[in-house]
């Protein structure tokens, strides 16, 4: 099974580093990085470049901005994307070692994965460098508490791997929902949906294009205390209430109407440059 983890950002090339040089940790090899790039400007692309010698295949697709068109972009990565089994994640979350192996061993047919993540705080997320992802005490419950990792935290997603997660997996009252920054799915079923919709912003996005699965009848499966990701604080300055509100409403009439396409999805996408910029002297 050929394996494509999909990372979608934008205006985050500090972040990027991080993610990708959790990918070059993975004990899986055998998968290709595809970054899908919203429009940024050439510093994401010296990242890129950066991580090709990284032990794993990586590809950069990119488009202009003309505003928070994640879904479109998206689109294209599947486009250009070889895997049959497609990892979706984001450039700002850092996977724990096991991330691609554990999704290689949990996907099944007709099912998708709904992996979780843990949040860091704003100054931690502003202190990490890819030494720290390096060096992999950023996986130690004990070492982010003596760094100043306080509150309502997610300890037990940072378990190690064993019977205890799955467990956890198995009680939590958490739907296994489609999750933007950590989901994954045959690239058939992907295709058979015709993708994201083009005509959606930020604001339930991802969770429209799970329920088209669900219709196509995918079953999820929740995943979240066994592939574990490092969320990195950041705004969201993209959101727009009105927006969001709309789109509350279209995904309601997605999961009424059973509707499993796209209106305007990957069959859809206008021809549009993707060769990203680059860094002039």
């Amino acid at each position: 099974m050929k394996i494509t983890v999909i990372l979608s950002t934008f205006e985050r090339a500090r972040a990027l580093a991080l993610a990708l040089a959790g990918y070059a940790l993975q004990d899986d090899r055998d998968f290709e990085v595809v970054v899908a790039e919203d429009g940024s400007g050439p510093a994401t692309a010296a990242v890129v470049a950066a991580a090709a010698g990284d032990g794993f295949s990586i590809r950069h697709v990119w488009h202009p901005d003309k505003g928070f068109r994640k879904t479109a972009i998206l689109d294209r990565a599947v486009q250009r994307s070889a895997g049959d089994y497609l990892i979706f994640s984001d450039g700002d979350c850092i996977p724990r070692p096991d991330f691609v192996s554990t999704h290689r061993k949990l996907a099944a047919p007709g099912r998708f994965l709904s992996g979780g993540y843990v949040r860091l705080p704003a100054r931690l997320s502003a202190e990490l460098g890819p030494a720290d992802v390096r060096d992999g005490w950023i996986w130690s419950v004990a070492e982010l508490r003596r760094r100043g990792m306080g509150g309502p935290f997610a300890s037990p997603r940072l378990l190690a791997s064993g019977s205890l997660p799955r467990w956890l997996d198995h009680l939590t009252p958490t739907r296994a929902t489609w999750n933007g920054m950590n989901a994954s799915t045959w690239r058939d079923a992907v295709a058979s949906v015709n993708g994201f919709d083009l005509d959606f912003g930020y604001g339930g996005e991802d969770r429209e294009f799970g329920q088209r699965l669900e219709n196509l009848g995918l079953a999820g499966v929740q995943v979240r205390h066994r592939a574990v990701l490092l969320h990195l604080d950041h705004d969201r300055p993209y959101r727009v209430d009105d927006v969001v509100a709309r789109q509350r409403a279209l995904r309601a009439d997605v999961r009424a109407s059973g509707r499993t396409r796209a209106t305007r999805g990957i069959a859809e996408l206008s021809e549009e440059p993707t060769t990203p910029p680059l860094e002039t002297k």
